[in-house]
């Protein structure tokens, strides 16, 4: 796959990126409380949900569904989000879809995907004011660093020198991050650690015999935390083996997977709610957008002191106040 090749950064940034990797991660204070609730877990499970079917059906780059996950299990770490309101859900769901697809510089309209699901409907203001809540909760850090940032570091520990071998391990290394996200067990694991038992797990499939030499290099690396890279690794390998992955053949060809699929194998649990399949109605859309308005005031505040945000040239005139184009976000 060459969906990563903007990922692969210059080495002398990966340092940089080992110390703010915490930055773009769910808070401390929710993956020691809360992660195990049966809301998070059901809320999560919807999103993934959504993201795959706009990816599938209106072909988005698996990687704006990737980061749109990201900025999910973000924000809600770090903002409060009312249960039993399944519309506060799917508005928060269609802003960060929405965000990722605009960080992509993807082409992807929201009415339009909104037209095709059946539920609830939001107009364009009203999921404008939550981006402008999630953007201002997440600190404006949308270049979220991932996986995929390290991915060629911890490949390029790997000794040997056939390209087609390398592209296959990275391929089916990329592969088992996807469907690694997808799973609430990871969640708690740093970027870099992922990347590192993807590299580890996918090597033991494709090239068993460096595997032992690689898992030594990697664990020995100074800024990977052994305990937790093997912790990270044997939760792979269990989910490889229930997955049923098969052998090196099926990584170097391309694999079809629907949103059904992905989340059939899962057999996930969850003791979520059936979404009311009607439009919302007026009186819905005025309940969301007071919701986000009592949300943003400080957001107006935020932008007048960060200076970052000073250079959004336009972005808090009376006419575009709630619009928040791919070129307003920040890349930190």
């Amino acid at each position: 796959m060459e969906l990563f090749a903007l990922e692969e950064h210059n080495p002398d940034s990966i340092p940089d990126f080992f110390a703010s990797e915490a930055d773009h991660m769910p808070s401390q204070t929710f993956l020691t409380s809360s992660i195990h609730s049966d809301f998070y877990r059901s809320f999560r499970l919807e999103a993934i949900s959504l993201f795959l079917q706009a990816q599938y059906s209106c072909n988005l780059d698996p990687f704006t569904s990737y980061i749109a996950l990201n900025y999910l299990d973000r924000f809600i770490s770090k903002h409060n989000i009312p249960q039993g309101k399944p519309w506060v859900t799917r508005l928060v769901e269609l802003a960060c879809l929405s965000l990722a697809a605009k960080m992509k510089n993807t082409s992807f309209s929201l009415s339009d995907f909104q037209s095709r699901e059946e539920g609830f409907m939001f107009g364009a203001q009203t999921i404008n004011r939550m981006e402008l809540l999630i953007l201002d909760t997440l600190n404006w850090r949308m270049r979220s660093i991932t996986p995929f940032s390290f991915l060629h570091f911890f490949i390029t520990l790997v000794d040997i020198n056939e390209r087609p071998l390398i592209q296959a391990l990275k391929s089916r290394a990329s592969d088992i991050i996807f469907n690694a996200h997808n799973e609430t067990k990871f969640v708690e694991f740093k970027p870099s650690i992922i990347a590192a038992s993807a590299v580890l797990a996918a090597s033991h499939e494709i090239l068993p015999l460096q595997f032992p030499s690689l898992k030594v290099s990697i664990s020995s690396c100074q800024y990977v935390n052994k305990e937790s890279l093997f912790k990270c690794l044997n939760l792979m390998h269990e989910m490889v083996t229930s997955e049923g992955y098969d052998s090196v053949l099926d990584t170097l060809s391309c694999t079809t997977r629907t949103p059904i699929s992905v989340l059939d194998h899962r057999h996930f649990s969850s003791s979520e709610s059936e979404v009311n399949s009607t439009a919302v109605t007026t009186t819905t859309e005025a309940a969301a957008a007071a919701y986000s308005d009592s949300s943003t005031s400080s957001v107006m505040v935020a932008e007048k002191k960060d200076s970052k945000r000073r250079r959004l040239n336009g972005f808090c005139t009376s006419e575009n106040r709630f619009l928040v184009s791919s070129h307003h976000v920040q890349h930190c």
